[in-house]
């Protein structure tokens, strides 16, 4: 099995230098570790180069993550690094072995524990995932396994490493949205106030009338006073199967006043070019949920959700019909 993981690049600053060199790379210990088979033997080495360390569980921590990129990363496992540019996933897969090697010369990129790897050309962008994965790339740690590998090799179309699934498959997006196209525009854009409440947005609100193709509810996310972000938002039910234009996003655009973001919440998917309108340079951010990751929402955050609102999408915890 093709596992796949993520190796932070200092949030970004080395993607670049990973990509063009060709390998993923670590820092922590300052020696050639070719020779080391097991965890057990790293715990002695990283003791010794920070003697200040202390604390068991984080001797743990950073010995487990050393040992992830010696021991457990395999050749023809996958590796995602993220951009300096968030939005953005570099991919690759891990040489043949050996494909450890510890770099002594310089290339602007300062960790010298490598592993080489044949990126590819292509790459991801973090809003067209789900909203777990996206959970999932958020982690602290600096190396670390993907476990949603099916959505991955999904999105890269390589269809032929996803496991197998289970003959005439539930398929739980379909059922949810399929309730969700029951509700009216009104009790839709009802639905996406509660959920951006759900979320932390602090007086959200609907705001739009039937039709008007402008914004239909905002919110203030509030983030332990350190930042406000208010975002103005267009909740759209499309039928499955369809897309969002760029033009209609770009219409959500000419709407949000200076320093607001914007969001667009729909029950359909997103043409690619409505992704490249959403992020293009010089104008308000605005987030793209697709039906998927508004299912995903839903699921995260259902007992958040007025029980009214339940009942109407004729749904009960775990998202499963009545």
């Amino acid at each position: 099995m093709n596992n796949v993981w993520c190796v932070r690049a200092e949030y970004g600053t080395y993607a670049q230098h990973f990509v063009k060199g060709g390998y993923v790379a670590i820092g922590w210990l300052e020696k050639d570790l070719s020779h080391i088979t097991s965890r057990e033997e790293l715990y002695p080495l990283y003791k010794s180069e920070y003697p200040d360390d202390t604390s068991n569980v984080v001797i743990g921590q950073q010995v487990g993550q050393i040992a992830r990129f010696l021991i457990e990363m395999k050749a023809g496992d996958y590796v995602i690094t993220p951009d300096a540019d968030t939005e953005l996933l570099h991919f690759g897969k891990i040489c043949a072995d050996p494909s450890y090697f510890y770099y002594k010369g310089e290339d602007g990129c300062p960790y010298r524990q490598r592993r080489r790897v044949e990126w590819t050309s292509n790459i991801l962008k973090r809003s067209g995932l789900s909203v777990p994965f996206q959970n999932t790339i958020r982690s602290s740690l600096t190396v670390f396994a993907i476990s949603q590998r099916d959505e991955f090799f999904a999105a890269i179309n390589r269809n032929d490493l996803v496991s197998a699934p289970a003959a005439a498959a539930y398929d739980s997006y379909q059922v949810v949205l399929k309730q969700v196209l029951e509700l009216d525009d009104k009790e839709f854009e009802i639905l996406v106030s509660h959920l951006l409440t759900a979320l932390g947005f602090e007086g959200s609100e609907v705001t739009g009338k039937t039709g008007d193709g402008g914004v239909d509810a905002t919110g203030e996310l509030n983030i332990a006073n350190l930042a406000k972000v208010k975002v103005f938002v267009q909740a759209k039910r499309y039928q499955l199967g369809s897309k969002v234009s760029a033009n209609v996003v770009r219409q959500l655009r000419q709407a949000i006043p200076f320093g607001g973001q914007g969001a667009f919440i729909t029950t359909a998917d997103f043409q690619a070019m409505a992704s490249d309108v959403a992020l293009e340079a010089g104008f308000p951010r605005i987030g793209l949920i697709n039906g998927r990751q508004l299912v995903d929402l839903l699921i995260e955050h259902w007992n958040d959700i007025p029980q009214e609102f339940q009942e109407r999408l004729a749904l009960k915890q775990g998202l499963v019909r009545i």
